[in-house]
């Protein structure tokens, strides 16, 4: 039996915001055998959902709850 592996984008990006996916990349920038700069990135691709359910936004939602004040619309002052 011959399997249908075509995947159409709407299926791709339905499995990505479901399961999710985490990219991390470690980046170091060198002259002469020297290094110069190091960078670690992270990169979460989901659903908020998902992410809630595997906890990687809690970190996130502790930040926003701590600053509510900080979070609140600004007040739009027009001077003419």
């Amino acid at each position: 039996m011959k399997q249908n592996t075509n995947i159409g984008i709407v299926e791709l990006i339905d499995r990505t915001l479901n399961k999710g996916v985490i990219l991390n990349a470690d980046l170091i920038v060198t002259v002469a055998d020297v290094p110069l700069l190091a960078a670690n990135l992270r990169l979460a691709l989901a659903s908020v959902e998902t992410m809630l359910k595997y906890g990687v936004m809690n970190d996130w939602l502790t930040a926003v709850s701590l600053n509510k004040e900080e979070n609140k619309p600004m007040k739009i002052i027009e001077a003419y």
